[in-house]
């Protein structure tokens, strides 16, 4: 993720960079969106300006020392995404929307002629993955702990 790939709640993952070839474009739910402050805000204003959000990820080096510095194992990056998936589904996220928000490539009749963008379905399925994962690291949060982004869509 770069950080001029991010705007006004949205990240845009260029063509050349999804592996499908298609850019894609990706609401950040409210959880996503003050992680990112977090992180810009911990940025060092006398060093340079960093082009990715978390460059350290970039090294499969550095990678496999975190996953093994929180004794994870048998772990793969693509983990966060099924789980992120499944628990959206569970949550009766549609499963069109799911795949629009995974960026996976429509096949048949009706792809050719559907050319909604789903950007709206996308940010409330988002939301409520971001709803789930606040109640997984903190079961006492309620409902109302994680409030929708109402960015620009």
């Amino acid at each position: 993720m770069r950080w001029a790939d991010l705007d006004e709640g949205w990240w845009t993952i260029p063509a050349t960079d999804a592996k499908n070839g298609l850019a894609h474009r990706v609401p950040l739910s409210h959880m996503a969106i003050d992680i990112l402050t977090t992180i810009r805000e911990r940025i060092d204003p006398a060093g340079p300006e960093p082009v990715f959000v978390l460059p350290a990820a970039r090294s499969r080096r550095r990678r496999r020392a975190a996953i093994k510095a929180i004794s994870l194992t048998d772990f793969q990056p693509s983990d966060l995404r099924r789980t992120a998936a499944t628990k959206m589904a569970e949550a009766d996220v549609a499963r069109l929307v799911i795949a629009k928000i995974l960026n996976h490539v429509e096949t048949g009749v009706t792809a050719v002629y559907d050319r909604a963008s789903y950007d709206r379905e996308k940010r409330q399925g988002l939301d409520t993955w971001a709803r789930q994962l606040t109640r997984i690291l903190d079961p006492s949060a309620t409902a109302a702990a994680v409030v929708p982004f109402r960015g620009t869509s």
